[in-house]
């Protein structure tokens, strides 16, 4: 079933239209705010479009909802298969309602965080792009409207990192991202060219069509290892995650939520779909399951070693991404729906624990965690939110990362490969040895009392909200099931369907 936006409105997703608007116009904000004296415009037209963002992703699920197995068609000057164009599905709005959640909810925090900081209206124009990027590249329709705001969310995201320039970290770490990540969009723009070869159109419904299920040859060899580098520098898979511990220690706080939580799972999130769209599972199916393993194997050990929370934090991002892969592996809806709960439950945990750490650090002028012994008895509320963030990492139950973690695990299991479902059960318990370091240290007694007290309330009511999230979706997770299968559904299940729709469109 598909709907093609008239020319008359808008040929962008309204969500997207929302971000770009909001981005495109902060500049001129910020202008007027410095020529009136209102000091906090900027930041509130930020908030502000955040949640426009965040109401227009609602609006497009309930759209959604209404019909399952529906497709959204937007283009421009053409249809498909050669006019770029948005295909708009539950799995894209599923992806883009992560983003938003989280891009809502560092927006806010950042309102006290970066107070102190000049260059704000900078700030919030490239956070909303960013969020614009990631969005773009959920609700894509083809390889090189994906591409275009893949570059969006990467160039924004290269000057978050070295934001804080005034030291040298920044810029070092903003610099070996850069440089990454251009390689890995250098190997995404040789897909792009063998994929125009092989078939004539970047469209993906049309890609299915003609590559799926295809026997392997030496070009569709080459092309799943080139997509496999360009989209796995960016999600951080192991051995191609050398960028990620300096990044996102050395970013703003919120930064670090929005690169840990939502960035690295877009990477993830195009890889997962374009695979599933151009391959058969048997054929990525062992690999993925090999770099499973070695990212949640290698990543634990390294955050086992680190003295710096953030730094430890980074590192964990990696091996949750490891999790991640294991969905992906099995070639199934099931285990598909884990890899998508993950990727929402992940946002959460790992946004809250960046952001607890912000707090501590705005607090203290310290990551280094052998410094902080006996910090959370004078910051109890923040301490308490990494508490449930640590632990929904690790997988504790009653958490929201248990249920996902849980169907991760069960899906290898049910696809013939129980071996790493007990890796994954051993790295869970791996990992807690340096989540309990970190909250031993924080509720010990000090020899000497530390100077620190709660962050602003802002900032303390967005850790304690998001801790609340947390263990309401462990307690109760339904609607996220819910949301996630369905999402998984449109990949896995529901191919031909979207084919039918974008195609007969």
């Amino acid at each position: 079933m598909v709907m093609t936006y008239p020319l008359s409105a808008s040929f962008l997703p309204l969500p997207l239209a929302v971000l770009l608007l909001g981005g495109g116009t902060l500049p001129l904000i910020g202008l007027l705010a410095e020529k009136t004296g209102l000091r906090r415009l900027k930041e509130l037209w930020a908030i502000a479009f955040s949640t426009l963002n965040l109401i227009s992703i609602y609006l497009l699920y309930q759209e959604l909802r209404a019909s399952p197995g529906r497709v959204i068609v937007s283009s421009l000057l053409g249809s498909p298969p050669l006019a770029g164009c948005f295909e708009i599905d539950t799995l894209g709005v599923y992806m883009a309602g992560c983003v938003a959640l989280l891009g809502f909810l560092s927006v806010v925090y950042s309102y006290h965080y970066m107070e102190e900081e000049s260059r704000l209206t900078e700030f919030y124009t490239l956070v909303l792009l960013m969020m614009a990027g990631m969005t773009g590249v959920a609700l894509a329709g083809d390889f090189f409207t994906l591409f275009v705001f893949w570059e969006m969310m990467a160039i924004s995201s290269y000057v978050l990192v070295a934001f804080l320039k005034h030291r040298w970290a920044p810029i070092e770490a903003g610099f070996k991202y850069l440089i990454m990540s251009a390689t890995g969009s250098a190997f995404l723009l040789l897909s792009m060219s063998l994929l125009y070869g092989l078939t004539g159109t970047l469209n993906f419904a049309y890609l299915s069509a003609s590559l799926r299920g295809a026997a392997p040859t030496p070009w569709l060899l080459l092309l799943l290892s080139a997509l496999l580098i360009g989209f796995g520098v960016k999600a951080a898979i192991v051995p191609l995650h050398t960028w990620l511990p300096d990044a996102h220690p050395e970013a703003p706080s919120p930064i670090s939520a929005l690169l840990s939580g939502v960035v690295i799972e877009t990477g993830l999130y195009a890889m997962t779909r374009i695979f599933y769209l151009i391959f058969h599972p048997d054929l990525f199916g062992v690999m993925m399951a090999a770099l499973a393993l070695i990212t949640m194997t290698f990543a634990n050990i390294l955050a086992l070693l680190q003295d710096d929370i953030k730094r430890m934090l980074a590192y964990s991002s990696i091996a949750q991404m490891g999790y991640m892969l294991i969905g992906v592996s099995t070639g199934t809806a099931y285990g598909i729906m884990g890899t998508l709960l993950h990727v929402l439950n992940h946002s959460l945990m790992k946004g809250l624990a960046f952001l607890a750490a912000g707090n501590i650090v705005y607090e203290t002028g310290t990551r280094d965690i052998r410094k902080l012994v006996g910090v959370g008895r004078r910051m109890p509320y923040t301490v308490f939110s990494l508490f449930v963030a640590l632990l929904g990492l690790g997988g504790i139950p009653s958490t929201n990362g248990f249920i996902s973690k849980f169907i991760l695990f069960s899906s290898a299991i049910g696809a013939g490969m129980p071996l790493l479902a007990v890796a994954g059960v051993l790295n869970s318990a791996l990992s807690m040895a340096y989540y309990l370091r970190v909250l031993k240290t924080l509720v010990s007694t000090p020899e000497e009392e530390i100077e620190a007290g709660e962050p602003p309330l802002p900032m303390l009511a967005v850790t304690l909200f998001m801790a609340l999230l947390i263990i309401l979706l462990g307690v109760y997770p339904s609607p996220a099931i819910r949301y996630a299968s369905a999402a998984s559904r449109a990949l896995v299940l529901r191919l031909e369907s979207y084919m039918e729709a974008v195609m007969g469109g």
